[in-house]
């Protein structure tokens, strides 16, 4: 009898997988290149929308946020599965964390302009993100899916609608590109304006993005 070969994650790019089954894909991606990262995501105020204007547009904001989703991981061969009701998990093999970060960034702008389509007037729902990576960050399935949960915890303690790492990749990345004389003084402001130091980053950024959007 002939063996059966299980099929290639790049089967199911495109597709979004139930928990067991995403679990499985990158259990067997890890056991064989053993790098990658986890972007895990949830929609921020779902409940709300639901309470204030129907499940019907709560299901349309989900439905437009799955479709998103999928088009990123048919592009980019990475693995989708939805964990939760408003819930879900991308894995990106071979990338690293400073890329998975910054394309997570892309990610959640496209989520929230298709969300954004789908919201009555005066509502708000938008994408939050905590991206972790293997080997850096953890070796093992369990250990990578609850450093994506606390780097998504730490994007909603943000406020939501941004892009988290965990705690010590945070300190990593700045240290990386900033001087001791800039973290000083960004520590100093945001004591000053009580914001998260990741807020006024991001604010920063997304100021520096439309100024050379507009040349």
């Amino acid at each position: 009898m002939a063996t059966r070969t299980a099929p290639s994650p790049a089967t199911y790019a495109g597709a979004c997988l139930d928990l067991a089954e995403f679990s499985g894909e990158i259990a067997k991606l890890l056991d064989r290149e053993a790098s990658g990262s986890l972007l895990h995501l949830d929609l921020d105020g779902l409940h709300q929308l639901n309470e204030r204007h129907g499940r019907d547009v709560g299901d349309r904001t989900i439905r437009a946020a799955t479709a998103v989703l999928k088009k990123w991981a048919h592009e980019r061969g990475w693995l989708l599965g939805r964990v939760g009701g408003d819930e879900f998990s991308v894995f990106a093999p071979g990338t690293p964390l400073e890329s998975a970060f910054l394309r997570a960034d892309q990610m959640r702008q496209d989520l929230d302009a298709a969300i954004a389509k789908q919201l009555p007037r005066g509502a708000r729902c938008t994408a939050s993100i905590g991206v972790a990576s293997a080997p850096r960050d953890a070796k093992t399935l369990h250990d990578l899916r609850r450093k994506a949960d606390l780097a998504l915890h730490a994007a909603k303690e943000q406020g939501g609608d941004t892009v988290g790492l965990t705690p010590s990749d945070e300190m990593v990345l700045k240290s990386s590109y900033y001087g001791q004389a800039q973290l000083a003084r960004l520590k100093a402001l945001a004591e000053r304006q009580r914001k998260k130091e990741a807020v006024l980053l991001r604010e920063a950024l997304d100021d520096l993005l439309r100024k050379y959007d507009r040349d």
